[in-house]
């Protein structure tokens, strides 16, 4: 979530984000109007306590004087004052309500060195590892996963289905041996390399899931478990929220964790693409997240992406994400750094 007051000290630099992004919008002048109201129920308050507090004072004088009539009428300034600034106050909480409402749906403004893009195939390619094998040279098609893992045993995709509904799928044998050597190989990694390692929960809440932008925007792609309750999307939901609301030293930081989680979503907004096999499925049962400092994609500062080129389609997927997210994150989660950390 964006500070309110860098909306409102640069909202040219909001309206040109949202404009890079497309498909986002904010409601400048809701904002302003806003943004005023508020301001101005403040000030209005603030006014109206400094004349209570004085009128209080003048009653106790004016009854030691015998002015009763005139003490009384200071009682009622002071009760209907009273009742203003009940109003007031209750006004104030819905505007500031809807104010947080619509800052918290602004993208976070893309670093300077990011450039546009109608969609990912003008992202410019950074760096390139090897060449994709050119099989049909060697007179051999190589065969689609969803093909070889049923063939093999190692995939189900029907008995995925039936135990447990569409775009799910089981592994057997080998397949669920690979899944749990990788998850170790990953996590083993990390750890050796300093992170450290957490076992977190599958299910979260509305105050975790709001602390990394899935909420408000993409509810419709969360597994419900109650009104409050979530399956969680992925494993940095629940890494960066561990310090939600706790101030840290910089001699704390920075803060190098990992994690491997099972993540649920809906795919809602998915709906015909990549339909087949494991490339987008309502369970990805891995996840590792790495985060380090401080503390979607809209919620993303930058982001590079690491993509495979799989030797059984001409599809490229995306294997790893790196995401820079800046401040975004800790804003919203009121997470805070003191001190000043020196530089190696």
């Amino acid at each position: 979530m964006l500070d309110i007051k860098f909306v409102r000290e640069n909202p040219d630099i909001v309206d040109k984000s949202c404009e890079s992004r497309q498909n986002a919008h904010w409601d400048r002048e809701k904002f302003f109007e806003l943004d005023e109201e508020r301001r101005s129920v403040i000030a209005e308050v603030e006014k109206l306590q400094a004349e209570r507090n004085s009128v209080s004072k003048q009653i106790g004088q004016l009854m030691r004087e015998g002015k009763k009539d005139e003490a009384e009428a200071a009682k009622a300034r002071v009760a209907a004052n009273k009742d203003r600034i009940a109003s007031l106050d209750d006004r104030r909480n819905e505007v500031e309500a809807a104010l947080f409402d619509l800052v918290s749906r602004i993208p976070n403004i893309p670093h300077e060195s990011v450039p546009y893009g109608k969609d990912d195939s003008d992202n410019p390619e950074v760096r390139r590892w090897g060449t994709p094998r050119d099989f049909s040279a060697d007179g051999f098609e190589p065969k689609a996963h969803w093909d070889l893992g049923p063939a093999t045993g190692m995939i189900d995709f029907d008995r995925g289905v039936k135990v447990a509904g569409t775009r799910f799928y089981v592994l057997g044998g080998m397949g669920a041996r690979m899944e749990r050597a990788l998850i170790s190989f990953m996590v083993d990694m990390h750890v050796k390399a300093g992170f450290k390692e957490w076992w977190m929960p599958v299910i979260t809440n509305r105050e975790t899931l709001f602390g990394t932008g899935q909420l408000p925007k993409f509810e419709d792609d969360l597994y419900h478990v109650n009104p409050d309750l979530y399956l969680i999307p992925t494993a940095e939901v629940m890494l960066t929220n561990l310090h939600r609301g706790e101030v840290l030293e910089a001699s704390q930081l920075p803060l190098w964790y990992t994690a491997f989680t099972p993540c649920f979503r809906e795919e809602a907004g998915s709906a015909g693409r990549d339909t087949r096999g494991l490339i987008r499925v309502d369970f990805a049962p891995e996840k590792l997240c790495c985060n380090f400092g401080l503390l979607v994609l809209e919620s993303a500062l930058m982001m590079w992406q690491v993509k495979l080129w799989p030797v059984w389609c001409s599809l490229v997927v995306v294997l790893i994400a790196a995401i820079n997210f800046r401040d975004l994150w800790s804003t919203v989660q009121q997470l805070l750094g003191r001190g000043k950390k020196k530089r190696a």
